[in-house]
Order: structure tokens, then sequence, then C-alpha cells
């Protein structure tokens, strides 16, 4: 087959190959084997005896003598007469065009499969188009357009890639590649790797994770995480967790396309991602180990057990260990991969009353006191006084049925300096306003359950509660990653199957304010299908005024602590007491249906004139996202869309309090009342976020579940999130509630299983 190329190199090897020959007898001249690439496909020319034909390199520089190559070779050259730079070669060894038509090619990315769309021409690629649905939007994604662009500048896979998007850079390459092995009938050939083992590194949730490649010439020999600091409990620590299964699972399969963790999906992409790039640095192809893994199709499964507990975060973890050390025979359906739920990626904090280490930091506490404290919030008059009284009675209890089952606690915290006492328990290495200490609460209470023998079915969502003719609740039908269903015969079904945060529809018909922008760091699947799947059986769904909500800038996180300036809506209008719960002060901006809140200060002589740690960054950050400063405040307004004379009347009221050392409108200290006056003026935009939603089922002092009528479904139980009717009215009043009560009714549905 001909195949015409652009040969102005050619032209020039061809003038300077022979003078670099002639002139070899004075000077050194270096012959290597020749490798060649031709649209992107690597060709090795061999001589009539099998061996590979030689370039030579002259004075710094490589030439390849055309009329001794075509001699070699037997390749004819032909000219174009009407374009001397331009000539058609013919029957170069080991070389097929590719095909004139599109052809489409996979390979793997970050987060999953990439797709090349190439079309060819002439020999060339013309044009491409690159699809990769499950890169990350900010990272891969967004390299997606540029790598594009540059397959077609290149016309070939030979691209050199975006940095800081090293595997979606290579699974593009590795697309491209194969559809151009397609268009040339031909199928890439793995590249031989360098054996011996490397280490790279790739983004993970929480920072870098650095693993260990140990490489053959054609295989994986082993993976090891080195390094890394994901969360206990999601990343880490469970027998399903990433760290623990997907290095094992590349070197089984001798795949990087391997089935990532559900709910774990970042951790595992950088695994992978790491393994992918040591690859690359041994010579190796990753596109040669993206083949998906065999997989079995799935089989339909009938099982029977006394409860089946669905969804295994604190509630029903609590649930599945007190059915298990009760001698019942209990099954857990969990929908992703590892357990743990909002728990593990919450701050690790649980409530209780009258605990020593309430003692041992100085606070005298009661379950009296804490019902106190919770019910005065019952601003609707809605919360159940005696589901409340029930878990604050238990809540010492309930804490310490924890630490005999290994969960470790180190301290208690305020929710807030002016609230005492002090009741908010932390487990190990957490504290302050975090995330991702909750593991210490699930990993315990899993590893010790399954190493008593309880089992877990992970990624098995439940679809459906079966029921009888009487309506009573028999079983759940459940959906296993490989399409086979599951079908659970149980005499008891207890729901915790956590809330609805990514659930939009549900957000906007339970709630009468929902800011348009609220993020939330709970897991995608907390969509509300418990909710779905009772209701299916006649149980009531009570639409709850508000949610847990914070308002927090993603610069510096002013608004998480207590820092307790001048906050306004994003009408311009001061709605709260500043030195109060961040609850207390989302609520606020919520009942103000604000969709964000600002917080405006000031710098003076180059520093905040509020001496909080985070602000004093914020103030010095370069390039901040939310985060707004001018030299006046009428400059300041036009930024941040307020009403120049509305922002300028409202920092003049508040300054006046300031000055007067009492704050007349919302009753904050005067020790915290600062005026905002500098040189500069800055305002930190806060948007809203929550991680715990509020109603949902109904339950009773047993754990039952309600139907419209108020009556229990027989064989429905509910634990947590999935049904917080009553334990809340619009605003969260404190870190650990959701936690503890999600514990503590958890075990008490099984208890009243068992009383029977």
């Amino acid at each position: 087959m001909k195949k015409r190329i652009t040969a102005l190199a050619l032209a020039v090897v061809m003038v300077l190959g022979t003078a670099a020959l002639a002139a070899g007898t004075e000077k050194s001249i270096s012959v290597t084997p020749m490798d060649m690439t031709i649209n992107g496909q690597a060709v090795t020319p061999l001589k009539s005896n099998g061996e590979a034909a030689e370039v030579f390199a002259y004075d710094g520089a490589t030439y390849v003598p055309l009329r001794y190559l075509s001699e070699l070779l037997g390749i004819e050259v032909v000219w174009d007469k009407d374009h001397p730079n331009t000539a058609t070669l013919v029957n170069v060894p080991g070389f097929t065009a590719p095909a004139t038509g599109t052809f489409t090619g996979t390979g793997v990315g970050f987060g999953g499969d990439i797709t090349a769309t190439v079309t060819v021409a002439d020999g060339k690629i013309t044009a491409c188009t690159l699809t990769g649905d499950k890169e990350t939007p900010a990272i891969g994604g967004a390299a997606l357009p540029k790598l594009q662009e540059q397959v077609k500048a290149a016309g070939s896979a030979g691209i050199d890639g975006v940095s800081g998007a090293t595997m979606t850079s290579n699974g593009v390459k590795a697309a491209v590649a194969d559809a151009l092995a397609q268009a040339t009938g031909k199928t890439s050939a793995p590249k031989s790797m360098k054996a011996g083992t490397y280490t790279a590194s790739a983004k993970g949730q929480n920072g870098d994770v650095t693993v260990a490649v140990t490489v053959d010439e054609t295989s994986i020999k082993a993976v090891e995480v080195k390094e890394h600091k994901e969360t206990y409990g999601l990343g880490y620590g469970l027998s399903t967790s990433p760290i623990e299964t997907i290095p094992a699972a590349i070197v089984k399969e001798q795949s990087l396309a391997v089935d990532g963790v559900t709910s774990a999906t970042v951790t595992s992409s950088a695994i992978k991602a790491a393994v992918s790039d040591c690859i690359t640095q041994a010579g190796g192809d990753s596109a040669a180990f993206s083949a998906q893994p065999d997989k079995p199709a799935g089989v339909d499964e009938t099982l029977n057990v006394d409860i089946v507990v669905v969804g295994a975060g604190a509630a029903g973890l609590s649930a599945a260990t007190t059915a298990l050390e009760a001698g019942a025979n209990v099954l857990v359906l969990e929908k992703t991969g590892v357990t743990g739920g909002s728990t593990t990626r919450s701050g690790g904090k649980i409530l209780a009353a009258g605990s020593k280490w309430q003692t041992e930091q100085g606070f005298s506490d009661n379950a009296d006191m804490m019902y106190d404290y919770l019910m005065s919030f019952d601003r609707d008059k809605i919360m159940n006084k005696s589901l409340v009284k029930q878990f604050c009675d238990n809540s010492l209890d309930n804490l310490m049925w924890l630490v005999d089952r290994g969960v470790q606690i180190q301290d208690v915290e305020p929710i807030h300096s002016s609230i005492t006492p002090w009741r908010v328990h932390n487990v190990k290495g957490g504290g302050g306003q975090t995330s991702g200490h909750g593991g210490q609460f699930c990993v315990p209470l899993t590893l010790a359950y399954e190493k008593a023998g309880g089992k877990i079915l992970y990624n098995c969502p439940a679809t459906e509660l079966i029921t009888d003719k009487s309506g009573a609740v028999v079983g759940v039908i459940a959906e296993k990653k490989d399409g086979g269903k599951v079908t659970v015969n149980a005499k008891n079904v207890v729901l915790c199957t956590g809330g609805y945060c990514h659930n939009e529809e549900m957000l906007a018909k339970y709630h009468d304010f929902l800011p348009n922008n609220m993020a939330s760091g709970v897991p995608m699947g907390n969509v509300g299908d418990g909710l779905v799947m009772a209701q299916a059986v006649g149980a009531k769904n009570f639409d709850a005024p508000g949610m847990q909500l914070v308002y927090v800038n993603y610069d510096c996180y002013v608004g998480i602590a207590e820092e307790s300036g001048l906050i306004l809506s994003e009408d311009g209008d001061r709605v709260v007491n500043e030195y109060s719960y961040q609850s207390h002060v989302a609520q606020a901006l919520a009942d103000a249906d604000s969709t964000c809140g600002y917080y405006i200060t000031a710098v003076k002589d180059g520093k905040c004139v509020e001496n909080y740690p985070m602000l004093q960054w914020g103030v010095t950050l370069e390039s901040p996202n939310f985060s707004y400063k001018a030299s006046s405040l009428e400059e300041l307004a036009k930024q941040i869309n307020i009403d120049p004379a509305k922002l300028t009347a409202t920092v003049e009221r508040y300054n006046k309090l300031c000055a007067k050392g009492k704050d007349d409108d919302f009753g904050k200290p005067a020790e915290y009342m600062i005026p905002v006056e500098g040189e500069t003026y800055w305002a930190f935009k806060m948007n809203p976020g929550s991680s715990v939603t509020f109603g949902g089922l109904e339950i009773n002092g047993k754990s039952q579940v309600l139907d419209t009528k108020d009556k229990p479904i027989p064989g429905l139980y509910a634990a947590g999130e999935v049904a917080f009717t009553g334990l809340f009215d619009a605003e969260y009043p404190c870190c650990g509630m959701a936690i503890g009560s999600a514990v503590y009714f958890g075990r008490n549905a099984v208890k009243s299983i068992l009383a029977k």
C-alpha cells in the first residue's frame, strides 16, 4: 500500500546523511538501530538478515540516508514533482496505512473509561472527540478539551498530555491508540517494561496517595500503598476499603480497569492513577493493562433471616451488632462498597450527658439538663418530647455501649463557648470543626461484627419492601452489583438508609427554604430511598421545616468556628447575633431567604481588625475564589451585588453600636462588637452546606415506623437520619445529636424486636 508523507525532513536526511557518511573518515559517527514512527505507529525496519537497520549520529544530530534506507528495505520512493518536499513511500515494512473512516477506542482514565472517536483520512487523524463523563470535572474533565486539541495537532496518540491529569492523559493516549489500531486492522501490542520497583503519587481525597509498583517485562507483580492521608473507614481501615482491596485486585486481574470501591471512588482512582504512572516509568503502556476483568453473570438468590438491616451507618451497625450479640440471625444490606455512610465523613462527635469525660474537664451534667437544652429548639412545637427524653435518659449508656465495643473517646468540647456544660464527645483524634473522624465509630463496629460472623452484602441496595396480605413487612428485595436479585425473607426489617441531601426533588418538597447552591459532603447515595420504600407500604413522611445548615467561606472557612464579626444576608441585612452557634447563624440566613452570607470586615495597619486566625489568613490569600476586597464600602458593595447605600448604612449602624458598647439589635456581647473600619474592606462570601436532613419517617418509642394513621407498621422499624421526625425542629441544636440518636434508636429497634 502506498503511503504519502510530507518529507522535507527526508529530503534533508538524504543530503545530509550522505555528507555525514562521507565525512565519517575524519570524524566520529555512532551507529544505532533505527526506530520510525509513522502516523503514531512504531516501526522498526529490518535488514534482509533480520537485523535492525541503522541510523547515524553525527555532531549532535541523527541522520537516516534515505537512499541507503530505501536500498536496504526495498522501499520505493516516489517524489511529487509539484511538491518537492513530498514523497510517496511504497512497501514500508510493518506498516499498514490506516483506513479512511471513523473509529472509536477506549482507555482507562482517572474515574472510568475514556472514549476517543477519531476520523482518519489520507493516513492522518483529521478529527477527534474525547468523552470521559466520570473524570473529575475540575481536573480530568477540564483537561479533555486540551488533550483533544493535542491529538488533532499531533495527528496521533503521541501527545504530551496535561500536567496534573496524568491518568486522564494516559487514558486518552490509550483510547486514541486503540482507535488507530482498529483503523489498521491490528491490536495494540504491549510495550515491554524494565523490571523493577517504581514509585508514584496521585491526588486522593485528602492528599497524595503514594504507591510502589513492582513489575517484570510483561506484568505487574506487586502494588503497595506506601503513604496516604485518606479518611479512616472510607479510604482505609476496612476489609473492603480501597487501600486494602484495589492493589491486590490490580495484581490479580493485571488491569487498571478493576472496579473502584463505591463511595470511595476518589481514593480508588488515585491508586489506579499512581499505578498507571509507575507503568509508564517502567517503559510500559497503561493501555496494555486496561482490559475489563471478566465478571460472572448475576444470579438471583433467596435468603431467610430473623432481622435484615438496610444500611450500614451508625444506626445500621448498632442495630446489627445488637442483634448478632443476642444470637439473632441478622443480615445487613449496604448499597456502597464500605460501611459508615455519613457518619464516617463526620467530625466524629456524639452527644451524651453525665460522662466521666465531662467530670474530668470540670462539668456537671445530667439527662434532664440535656433534655431542657434540646427542647429549647422546639420553635414550631413539632418535637416529640417522649423520644427526646428517651434519648437523653439513655445517652450515657449509649456512649458506654460504644466504648465497650472499641470506640475510643478523647474528650468533650463546646459546640460554642457561650454554651455550657460541654457535652459533645470527640472520638480519638477528633476535635474542632473537622471532618473524617467518624470512622472511629464505624470501623470498630464493622470489624467486630464481621469477626463474629456477621454478614454484610456490599454494593447491594434495597429497592423494595415485601409485605404479606395483612400489610406486615416481611422482607426486602435488593439488587446486587452483578445484576442479580436478592430476596431476603425476614421477620423484621430495620431501615437505616440515611437522609436525602442528594435528592433535589425531596429537598425542594420537604423544606420551605432551600438554598439553590447548597453543597453537601455526605455520600452521593443519600437520596432518600428508604423513605420511598417505606412510603410505598403506607408509612408517613413528615415534611420538616428545616435541616442542618452551615454557611461557610470555602477560601478560609470563616463561618464554622467562633468568628463573631458582622455577617449580612445577600440583601445587605444584619440578621443575627454573630457570636452564636454556627447552625443558629445559618438558620437566621435561611429564614431571611438568603442563598449566601457575607462576612464583612476590614484591614487596618496590615492586619484584620478582628483577631481570628482564619480571618488573618483569609486576608493574605492571593487568589481567593469567594472573597472580595476594596478601598471603600461602595466599591465592595458593587463587587458583591449589594446596593452601596444599603451596605454603607448597615455598616454605619453596626459601627455605632460598637461605639456604644451595646448591641441593641441582636444582643451580641460588647467584647465581640468590633467596628468595621480600616484602609481596605473585605467581604468573605459564605455559601450554604448541609450534612443532615430532618423529618422523614415517624417512629414511636420502640423505633417502629408509623403509618398515615399513626399506627405501627408490623415488622418495620427505622433509626437514624431516615427517621429524624420529632427529634429536630428547624434548627440543628448541637453537634453529635445525629450520631448519638442514630446509635440509640438503632439499638432500640432491635431490643424492641427481641422483646416481642
